[in-house]
């Protein structure tokens, strides 16, 4: 008999390839007694490893294998911990006290004593926290191991002695067989010591793989984390084909010559009785204070505190006494009955920790949502201001979100402004302790075309291989995809989509190529398996007490943020409550736009969002325009384009038209539109049904709807509702059955026939399976409404608080921007004497743009100018207050240490500095010069005593500030194309204005005055934001045609992309024929282009000549034409000539004539040619005729 007591699985992340249900099934098919799961300084695993194995009738042990400090060689005087690896042992536990004690010393190694990134216990820890641990010595790799490898016995006799004294009766030398050519000399080295000393010996094995054909998969794991290159011969191989998980047998055989070591790991194995106790939640006890110097239980302040809420959210909804005294009754009754379902449950705590953090997150400047998914139906929770929304006024329903027939743990999902976040979890830690809170793990897995492109790179497959093949695996949202085989025959109720059988291609080269087939097999093993540890969006634990009484922590190297080392799933099965602290950037916008208007309005000093009203009819005329760039949930093409469909005309409308637009339900858009305005019959399943549906004008779009339909029709509770809303979308036959029953029968008590019922019963499965949760879409539009109202009525404020969470992100800056202009927004260009880091309104209609929106700035550098301005600089001039008045007086007054020259010569690319000169050319090339007389000025000033002894007009020269280098000023295109680098689009111009008015004597008609035409027309314009797709006609190019009036899409076939390579790219000018056709998407035309012309070939094609004025002396007319000749292309129809005939205007004093050179005189009028003729024109008149 044996038992494993070592062993890795995929959780030890860097070399282990166990996964644990597949171990777990091999140990009870071997009739293993119990099995041990030990990953390298973590518990990651344990708890599903620990649930696996009790539910195969195998004995769980728990364990880990650690680093110790403090006993190897590093222990040596003089030694140094950085010089020497430390030794492994293995740690396993024993007790509850042993797991308690093991938690513990996880969380310490991890959170404060990392040795070259590994987390190490230290020596005087063992000894302090070793109580219901067994420990074993390590074997080659422990701190008795290695000294007797190296000879030193009486080093290993010492240690051993040590370990046995820390751990009575509870340490054993360990012994193993795993092909290391140093195993045996360990084995026989730890026989002899265990007799001298009396020690007991344990055979283990270190399992890393589960079965002999998975080495190269484990080894390629090990190369993965490492860089390293599976075929490298000089790489060094730690790891042996031995090291799988054998059988009893095996084992057996392998230490035939120590039974003794044997029949240890049973009894060890014996000794280790841990019981968890598994899905009890405990909650942190709140602090309760006195009401009225009475001490009050929990459950009595819970009720009291909800009773209080409810008379002040009263107070709010009803300023009228008298209907505020109507409405009373239906919501006290309603408040009475979520008090006694949560009080009959056990959960007045959790409300009032949640109700806690969140009233102090409102009272300190932290922004909270109005609510999130199925928390918004509790009157409670709004009551205690967890919530913002009225449960009865929009029909929520708390048995969504607590259900009284089935109790489990309440959850709120809170959304807090992103940037005060972290501020909420500090009060959290500081209320409930430190050693109490933490947020959660998250295990990353190899996602398959992941597993593929890190397994190409350990075999040194090309990058180009691995990438192409990584992309035949079908990337669908919403749907996850695996490179296994798919079964053959296939299984019954198998939901797994197998790539290889969706995408033929893949099919085909696996059996035609041999690399193609090693790189998916090796893939095959590693895919889905832990790759790393992150950190829970928003979980946060608190435990009442240490946290280290329910699992270990875990702090990533350079963090200095623990977390759980079990992940949501686990913690919650240990006990402990998860509460999400979400973090949502929509609050951060509407916080910042409510100090842009607290600021800037003297009259808006006590807004809030929470005050506005619901009705305001130019907002829903927004949503109706579908102008919803930037508003929260309704920021999409296809979003906009429904609500000019739907004209959304309240808040139900936006509630439903937000659970609508997602897949599934979208398909119920039309139907839903039609029957708001009247065009199609608003039809209900059953009249009695009509009020549950009749906001939705007949149509089941909530969860909530399907749970009020079974409770109408089919008697069900609302309770019972819930549940078979749960088993409808589960899809489970024999559930289901069991409620069609129920149903009918409810149905037939109120005359509904077993026909009509089924039919009812079947719409409701049908809708069950995608409804929305109607909480959660009312507290998001709720939001969406607020963004909406503030681009309506504050509008520079709402794009300054936009563009400024937006800054680091050049693309939606300028979509914001771009918006904006439509919004009639102006913008002040950025400028150092008086932007600030983030974007602010100057006035309704301008906002200044922001200087930390300039790439290559930052905020430290930014504060540093606005510092100088406030006479908080540096050096001599450093307490000047006011503008700067030059670069030089700039340079001379902001930190140097916080500002380099590349953030100045950002600025001034920008356009910083415009208001200082306007000479952008100068400004750059002069930033040398302006650092050097910064640093002449400072070190002036720090010699001033010397200075001073021979008076102040010693230092004269340096102080004069040098003049600027003498350069031109940029052209239009220069000076737009330096600032394109700097803010990620123009700002103070456009690349159309240099052309535009030669083009518009072709191109007439301005982008803006574009209207739906079956002829074609010829535009000109811009391009921006080219991408190319594959369609299903070949390639299409997808681009933005901007000629400063206004911009459209413009899409261009392949053809046209083959003969336009040179033209179809970012920024460039081009001329195109185009048809102009409705954009269902848009709302507005997009341009289906038929021809493509540069401004030379437009020039070509439009113009009728080059006429070039002469007065007296000739132009060279030969080397001209030498220089710029006429362009010819071969195509179908012959030689094509594209170029414009020459004519010269001959001037006397008393005569004008034009002189028509010949047929073969013809010029190809680039940019550059025009201004080749106009040099040796008569006062530079060199012109295209056009008419």
């Amino acid at each position: 008999m044996f038992v494993h007591l070592r062993l890795h699985s995929e959780f030890s992340v860097v070399d282990g390839t166990v996964r644990i249900d597949e171990v777990v099934e091999a140990a009870a098919a071997d009739g293993q007694p119990a099995l041990g799961l030990t990953d390298l300084s973590n518990l990651f695993g344990a708890i599903k490893f620990y649930k696996a194995a009790r539910g195969a009738g195998v004995k769980p042990v728990l364990g880990a294998e650690v680093f110790v400090q403090g006993l190897g060689p590093e222990a040596a005087p003089g030694a140094s911990v950085q010089q020497h690896s430390l030794p492994r042992m293995l740690l396993l536990v024993q007790t509850h006290q042993g797991y308690l004690n093991l938690c513990e010393l996880l969380a310490r190694a991890w959170t404060r004593n990392m040795v070259r990134d590994q987390a190490a216990l230290k020596w005087e820890w063992l000894q302090e926290l070793g109580a219901g641990l067994i420990l074993l010595s390590g074997a080659h790799s422990g701190p008795v191991g290695l000294p007797l490898l190296a000879g030193d016995e009486a080093r290993a006799q010492d240690v051993a002695q040590q370990l046995a004294a820390a751990f009575p009766q509870r340490f054993y030398l360990e012994l193993q067989r795993a092909g290391r050519t140093d195993d045996e000399r360990q084995v026989v080295g730890a026989v002899q010591l265990a007799a001298r000393l009396q020690l007991p010996v344990v055979a283990t094995h270190p399992v890393q793989f589960l079965g002999p054909d998975d080495y190269e998969a484990h080894e390629a794991r090990v190369c993965i984390s490492e860089g390293e290159i599976l075929g490298n011969q000089r790489r060094v191989r730690k790891f042996t084909r031995e090291q799988y998980f054998k059988s009893a047998a095996e084992m057996a055989a392998l230490f035939h010559d120590i039974p003794s070591a044997l029949a240890n790991s049973v009894e060890i194995a014996r000794r280790c009785n841990l019981t968890l106790v598994l899905g009890k939640p405990q909650l942190p006890n709140f602090p309760i204070p006195p009401v009225d110097g009475r001490v009050m239980s929990v459950d009595d302040y819970f009720r009291h505190v909800s009773h209080q809420g409810l008379e002040g959210r009263l107070l709010h909804l009803f300023p009228d006494e008298a209907k505020r005294n109507a409405e009373r009754p239906r919501y006290v009754e309603r408040l009475e009955f979520e008090l006694n379902t949560i009080l009959k449950m056990g959960f007045p705590g959790y409300f009032l920790i949640v109700g806690d953090f969140i009233q102090w997150a409102k009272e300190n400047g932290c922004p909270v949502g109005p609510g999130r998914g199925s928390g918004a139906g509790s009157l409670v929770a709004y009551a205690l201001l967890i919530t913002d929304l009225d449960p009865l006024q929009y029909n929520l329903l708390f048995e969504r979100f607590l259900n009284p027939e089935r109790v489990s743990m309440p959850d709120f999902d809170i959304d807090f402004c992103q940037t005060n976040r972290d501020r909420v979890i500090d009060y959290v830690k500081d209320k409930y302790g430190k050693d109490a809170v933490s947020q959660i793990a998250t295990f990353g897995t190899m996602a398959a075309r992941a597993a593929i492109r890190d397994v190409g790179r350990v075999l040194d497959f090309a990058y180009g291989f691995c990438d192409g093949i990584s992309k035949l695996i079908p990337n669908k949202p919403g749907m996850s995809v695996t490179l296994q085989y798919p079964p053959d025959p296939p299984k019954p109720g198998d939901k797994n989509n197998y790539a290889i059988a969706m995408e033929p291609v893949l099919a085909e080269r696996i059996e035609r190529e041999e690399d193609v087939k090693t790189l998916i097999e090796l893939a095959q093993k590693l895919e889905g398996m832990t790759r790393n540890i992150g950190m829970h969006a928003g979980g946060v634990l608190i435990a009442p007490g240490k946290l280290t009484d329910f699992c270990p922590l875990y702090q990533q190297p350079g963090s200095d943020s623990a977390v759980s080392q079990y992940d949501k799933d686990d913690v919650e099965a240990v006990g402990l409550v998860k509460f999400d602290f979400l973090g949502l950037a929509t609050l951060t916008i509407l916080e910042l736009a409510r100090e842009f208007i607290v600021r800037r309005h003297p009259d808006q000093q006590d807004f809030a969002f929470e005050r506005i009203p619901l009705d305001d009819r130019k907002t829903y005329q927004l949503f109706s325009d579908g102008k919803t760039e930037a508003v929260f949930q309704f920021e999409s093409r296809g979003m906009q384009g429904m609500l000019r469909d739907a004209k959304p005309s309240r808040l139900e409308d936006l509630i439903a038209l937000n659970a609508l637009y997602r897949p599934g339900p979208m398909d119920l858009i039309p139907s839903f539109v039609a029957r708001k305005h009247g065009r199609e019959v608003v039809e209900y399943p059953h009249p009695l049904v009509e009020p549950v549906l009749s906001e939705t004008y007949g149509i089941m779009v909530y969860q909530e709807q399907v749970m009020q339909t079974a409770q109408v029709l089919g008697g069900y509770s609302l309770g019972g509702a819930d549940m078979l809303r749960r088993a409808m979308g589960k899809k489970k036959p024999e559930e289901m059955a069991e409620h069609r029953v129920i149903f009918r029968k409810g149905a037939a008590e109120k005359g509904i026939s077993q026909e009509k019922a089924d039919e009812v019963f079947d719409l409701m499965e049908k809708f069950a399976g995608y409804g929305f949760n109607k909480s959660h879409a009312a507290a998001y539009s709720l939001l969406a409404y607020h963004t909406g109202w503030l681009k309506v009525h504050f509008t520079a404020e709402f794009f300054c608080a936009n563009m400024t969470i937006e800054m680091d992100d050049t693309d939606k800056l300028k979509v914001l921007y771009v918006d904006a202009t439509h919004f009639g927004i102006s913008f002040d260009p950025p400028d150092v004497n008086r932007g600030s880091y983030r974007f602010e309104p100057v006035s309704d209609k301008v906002i200044r743009y922001g200087l930390g929106a300039v790439k290559g700035t930052g905020q430290q550098a930014i504060e540093a100018i606005v510092a100088a301005r406030e006479g908080r600089g540096v050096g001599p001039r450093g307490d000047t207050v006011g503008p700067f008045t030059s670069l030089f007086d700039f340079c001379a007054r902001v930190d140097r240490s916080r500002l380099n020259k590349r953030t100045v010569e950002a600025l001034i690319k920008a356009g910083a500095f415009d208001s200082l000169e306007i000479n952008r050319a100068a400004l750059l090339a002069s930033v040398e010069r302006a650092f050097d007389f910064a640093n002449a000025q400072q070190a002036n000033a720090n010699q001033g005593g010397l200075f001073d002894m021979f008076g102040a007009d010693s230092q004269g020269a340096s102080t004069q500030e040098p003049e600027l280098a003498a350069l031109p000023i940029w052209g239009i295109k220069e000076r737009l194309t330096y600032e394109k680098t700097a803010i990620g689009f123009y700002l103070s111009g456009h690349l159309f204005d240099e052309v535009e008015r030669e083009v518009r004597r072709f191109a007439r008609m301005p982008l803006a005055h574009v209207v739906d035409s079956r002829d074609p027309i010829m535009v000109a314009g811009i391009v921006n934001d080219l991408r190319i797709i594959n369609g299903q006609r070949g390639k299409v190019a997808i681009f933005k045609l901007d000629d400063k009036s206004g911009t459209l899409e413009a899409t261009a076939d392949e053809a046209l992309i083959n003969a336009n390579k040179h033209l179809l790219k970012d920024d460039e000018l081009v001329v195109a024929q185009v048809l102009a056709q409705p954009d269902r998407f848009s709302g507005g035309l997009r341009l289906k282009v038929q021809a493509l012309w540069d401004l030379g070939a437009a020039r070509c094609r439009f113009g009728k000549y080059l006429r070039v004025t002469v007065n007296g002396r000739a132009p060279d007319v030969a080397a001209l034409l030498r220089e710029f000749p006429a362009q010819r292309e071969i195509g179908e129809q012959g030689e094509l000539v594209r170029g414009l005939p020459v004519r010269l205007e001959v001037l006397r004093e008393t005569a004008r004539c034009e002189v028509q050179l010949g047929e073969r005189a013809q010029c190809f009028p680039t940019d550059a040619a025009l201004a080749a003729w106009k040099a040796q024109a008569h006062e530079q008149r060199a012109e295209i005729v056009f008419d």
